[in-house]
């Protein structure tokens, strides 16, 4: 899997990041009030070079990384759309009088005066009915959060292995799908373990947590920086409540401190585990809290199964059993299922992508065909129809530009191969979508179809595909 999913991936694997991750910490500047951008940017550069050269040295001294000028670079880097917190403050309202504001900061945190505010939680609806959880923070801690991000990205990508890909630089999600493609397509894969942890941010435990990050870190500052962070409690609908395990979803920090957190929890374990007591290949994806295993035993996989829910355990941690499933997948799953007189092989969903075993158009042989989840497709095309229907009333002009950044997005993420079906439908829909909500306007006479194609011409792309097939973005 190494050579799959390490070695081709630029900026990634066990042996340390490379390439485009080195300019990432070059990127992040590091600087004080009378320091130069050149000089000052080396700070989290040499930390990264130090962590990688030495893999078991503990740091001592890191707290001095989180200067002015960091401080004042998070506060750019967080989005300036972002809901406000408990205090009400919105991010123009931060950059107020900045200046001191980030020298304030700075002195309460140095001081160990600093105290995040509790996490404002909301929740969201899933495509399943159920409600995510999902936590605002403060505009100051959004700030102290992001360049703590920074200090331990410069620790752990030296550690990070070549298959996580969750919420790291350079490692996004089309990278963790092309990784798993080429090795259902390229690789002995027979057999797939979709794995799925149950409520995993609302489940990290947070004395484990702390002696993960003690591993590499020993600077008390930071770590109990940190523990004030994920212990600053929750307010839910008016009640205050004691954070005593998890970390909010939505804040920014708490994306890396799950990787920390799984890293020493499933990567090493799942990496040794595969070396010592697979008979066959093994092929393993982790994005976040979702996990893709290939292997070419079942027998193999059905122990790794057992072995991983017994590893969870000791860390407070449960598969989710409803997502959780293990099926026969590859080139060998169509041949075998039509001499069974079964019907066509299961398929997973991964990352919005439903997975499926099928042929090449050119010469028959086995291809794996991502197309873009039915769940989810259908839950963005209903709260399309009803904004459309809200702003029908709008100017047109307005209503083709909003959807034309919407299809924009929908193409960047979803325009992979093979998946021109579901986005020649999510096209069509969308068309009708926007018809059905102009015909509505009131008007006395209908518009006509001729003046509707003139509007989608102008303002609705067509489906083209925006993604290399997985195993040339690979080789690059």
């Amino acid at each position: 899997m190494n050579k799959v999913l390490t070695n081709k991936v630029p900026h990634g694997g066990a042996g340390g990041a490379k390439g485009s991750n080195d300019k990432k910490w070059r990127s992040v500047p590091d600087l004080t009030a009378t320091q130069s951008a050149a000089a000052g940017s080396s700070g989290l550069e040499r930390l990264h070079t130090r962590a990688k050269a030495q893999r078991k040295e503990r740091f001592t001294n890191l707290f001095h990384h989180l200067t002015p000028r960091l401080l004042a670079e998070a506060y750019k880097s967080i989005s300036r759309k972002e809901t406000r917190g408990l205090d009400g403050e919105s991010w123009s309202d931060f950059g107020n009088n900045l200046r001191e504001r980030i020298l304030d900061l700075h002195t309460r945190l140095h001081l160990q005066c600093y105290r995040p505010q509790a996490v404002c939680r909301i929740w969201l609806p899933k495509a399943d009915g159920s409600q995510r959880p999902i936590g605002i923070t403060a505009v100051e801690d959004k700030v102290v959060q992001q360049a703590l991000v920074w200090v331990l990205e410069a620790i752990y990508e030296a550690d990070f292995l070549g298959f996580s890909y969750g919420f790291r630089p350079g490692r996004d999600q089309h990278r963790a799908l092309d990784a798993i493609a080429v090795a259902i397509e390229q690789k002995p894969v027979s057999w797939i373990l979709d794995a799925d942890i149950s409520q995993f941010f609302d489940t990290i435990d947070h004395g484990w947590l702390l002696r993960f990050l003690a591993h590499r870190i020993a600077d008390r500052r930071l770590l109990h920086l940190i523990e004030r962070i994920v212990k600053a409690g929750v307010v839910d609908d008016g009640r205050f409540t004691k954070t005593r395990i998890g970390t909010p979803q939505g804040a920014v920090i708490s994306p890396m401190l799950a990787n920390i957190y799984l890293h020493y929890v499933l990567d090493l374990w799942a990496h040794q585990w595969r070396q010592q007591s697979a008979r066959g290949a093994c092929y393993i994806v982790r994005y976040a809290d979702d996990s893709v295993m290939g292997f070419q035993y079942r027998s193999d996989a059905e122990h790794f199964q057992v072995a991983l829910t017994q590893r969870l355990a000791k860390f407070g941690l449960q598969l989710n059993a409803d997502k959780t499933r293990l099926l026969e997948f590859g080139r060998f799953a169509m041949s075998n299922a039509k001499r069974r007189g079964g019907r066509k092989p299961e398929s997973f969903t991964f990352l919005g992508f439903t997975h499926r075993c099928g042929k090449r158009v050119s010469d028959g042989r086995f291809a794996l065909w991502r197309t873009t989840n039915r769940k989810r497709l259908n839950a963005r095309l209903k709260a399309i129809r009803q904004k459309l229907f809200k702003m029908r009333h709008k100017d047109v002009f307005k209503q083709g530009q909003w959807l034309q950044r919407v299809m924009q997005g929908h193409y960047n993420y979803f325009a992979v191969p093979r998946n021109h079906q579901a986005l020649n439908l999510f096209r069509r829909e969308i068309c009708r979508a926007w018809l059905h909500a102009l015909r509505r306007r009131g008007q006395k006479k209908p518009i006509i179809w001729a003046r509707l194609q003139r509007l989608l011409k102008r303002f609705i792309p067509s489906v083209r595909v925006l993604h290399p097939y997985p195993n040339q973005r690979l080789c690059v």
